[in-house]
């Protein structure tokens, strides 16, 4: 397709009858082809008819996140759950063509085998007796995002959702923050019935699937389907031990530091965001002219980040403002038939809103990358465990220029920015390990859900006190993070990243060049190789390794002591 502005690109539902046909050609040519030449046409043809209905889904799925109440798009969503789940049986077929074809080793050795390896996972994942299940999967995901994206309250005199909280949960007055942390607070209390249920079908569907599937539990059919070749659910134990041991205690004694530095008593949740009695640091601008610093910055920080931040300004590819209805959190995505990738997020006037400006854009530039140099479309993005490395370092390539988005309180920026990627970790080791729970016992009620949550919370962020809050005392902060409704296990990755961007980050201090071309490197080689073999393209220590947490944080650690 012609590349053109984001707001003017054209939607239509796909044409589902010619994807099948083609999908039949694929597979007539894999399972009678007398040539390598041959099949691989064939699955060149079928990658381009998958690639126009990718495109069609992603820019529906973006302009239904943009407005949740849209009844078009709403619609249109259903269709495409609908449609996908109706392929299953003839793209199952043509797995199973891919995996015996009779010229796999061909395939393998012109393009890795990790293509294969994706299809062989695929084919243990997916089946037409799951189609309802997945097709009523889908509708419970988008009926979360709605509930939560619908949510509303007035704070003094301002109409406000989650994201418009936030802001006043940063503010220099603590009696602000108390009233906006107890309006958050009210909000999911609010609307819990409803995400309590959702979850609670979520979770009995989910364990279904997998026994239909001939798993035991979720859990195995969800490290599968993540494609976690590479490790197993002890070994994310071992890891979350490894954060429990080293990070846990490092956060808290920033957090008592940071007691003392506001003069309370009790650190409270709501105390937690201000880093600083005096406020946090703010960007200065607004949304387009933050944009414009971003863009002077990635074209100083080198040639490649430059002509990729310019292609997304010149065709609008970000939604960054909040708005009613708009649903939570921030991605990326791809309209792969344009190679062109997408940020959307919810600006809230904090530091957060240039963090988007970095994170999700270390996400785009590794698609930008690898969408225009990776011929297999399967391969040119990696799991979730590499794919948040390319965002989290580049968070951290950033600093240089954070004076130019936050003027003579950069510094202030640059401290909280490391304090808040340390001391989240805890809390992504919460969300794992109460997922594992969850799937391991599905069974369990809404208040049980919460005693386990706060449990596991006490354990990993013993300093969280919620003020008396009895909703979130009783557990039900776990609800918050959308990661859990929406994408299971999908969480532990950015503690995992991290340690690889705090990697890269000690490496930045010593070697910035050396570290650029490193990081470089592993974005370019996309998910062309297993995760292990992809932190040795990068040069990284494998975060599971015993003591490659304290190898990884511990220079972050001296240096927070220095600067708070």
């Amino acid at each position: 397709m012609e590349m053109m502005d984001f707001r003017e690109m054209p939607y239509a539902r796909p044409d589902i009858d010619a994807l099948a046909a083609c999908y039949r050609a694929a597979i007539e040519a894999l399972n009678a082809s007398d040539a390598y030449a041959d099949a691989k046409a064939a699955f060149f043809a079928l990658q381009e008819q998958e690639k126009q209905a990718a495109t069609m889904f992603s820019l529906c799925s973006v302009r239904n996140t943009i407005d949740t109440a849209d009844a078009y798009y709403d619609g249109e969503m259903k269709w495409h759950r609908e449609q996908n789940a109706a392929l299953i049986p003839l793209r199952k077929q043509y797995q199973q063509a891919m995996a015996a074809c009779p010229f796999r080793a061909d395939f393998e050795n012109e393009f890795g085998p990790q293509m294969l390896r994706l299809i062989d996972a695929a084919l243990k994942t997916t089946d037409e007796k799951i189609m309802n299940d997945i097709i009523r999967e889908g509708e419970l995901r988008q009926q979360y995002q709605k509930d939560s994206a619908m949510a509303v309250t007035d704070f003094r005199g301002e109409k406000c959702n989650f994201y418009g909280l936030l802001k006043h949960m940063e503010s220099a007055d603590r009696q602000e923050r108390r009233e906006a942390f107890r309006a958050w607070a009210s909000l999911y209390a609010q609307i819990s019935p409803r995400l309590d249920a959702q979850y609670d079908e979520l979770v009995h569907l989910r364990d279904g699937m997998a026994k239909k599937l001939g798993f035991q539990c979720y859990t195995d059919l969800a490290y599968l389907d993540r494609r976690r070749f590479d490790y197993t659910q002890e070994d994310a134990a071992r890891f979350r031990a490894q954060i429990k041991a080293v990070i846990t205690p490092a956060v808290a004694e920033i957090r008592e530091k940071q007691r003392r530095r506001l003069g309370v008593d009790t650190l409270r949740y709501y105390d937690e965001a201000l880093i600083f009695p005096e406020g946090n640091a703010d960007p200065i601008g607004t949304m387009d002219e933050l944009v414009s610093k971003a863009q002077r910055m990635y074209r100083e920080m080198s040639p490649e980040t430059g002509e990729f931040f310019d292609f997304m300004v010149k065709y609008h590819l970000f939604d960054l403002e909040t708005r009613p209805g708009k649903r939570m959190g921030g991605y990326m995505t791809r309209f792969p038939a344009y190679q062109a990738p997408f940020i959307f997020s919810n600006f809230n006037g904090t530091s957060a809103d240039v963090d988007v400006l970095t994170h999700e854009a270390g996400h785009a530039f590794q698609g930008y990358l690898a969408m225009r140099s990776i011929p297999v479309s399967s391969l040119s993005g990696s799991t979730s465990e590499i794919n948040e490395i390319h965002s989290m370092t580049m968070e951290h390539f950033a600093y240089p220029w954070m004076e130019s988005f936050f003027g003579e309180n950069s510094e202030k920026y640059l401290t909280a920015h490391l304090i808040g990627a340390l001391s989240v970790i805890p809390y992504m080791a919460c969300v794992d390990e109460f997922q594992h729970r969850m799937y391991e016992t599905p069974d369990l009620t809404a208040k049980q859900r919460r005693q386990v949550w706060r449990g596991i919370e006490k354990e990993y962020m013993p300093w969280r006190d919620y003020d008396g809050e009895e909703f979130l005392e009783e557990g039900g902060f776990w609800m918050q993070k959308q990661h859990i409704f929406l994408y299971p296990f999908y969480y532990i990755d950015y503690a995992l990243a991290q340690m690889c961007a705090f990697q890269y980050y000690g490496r930045m201090k010593e070697n910035r060049a050396q570290a650029w071309q490193d990081y470089l490197r592993l974005c370019r080689a996309g998910g062309t190789k297993g995760y292990f073999e992809l932190l040795q393209v990068g040069g990284l220590l494998n975060p599971f390794h015993d003591g490659t947490v304290e190898k990884s944080v511990g220079h972050v650690i001296e240096e927070l002591r220095r600067r708070y």
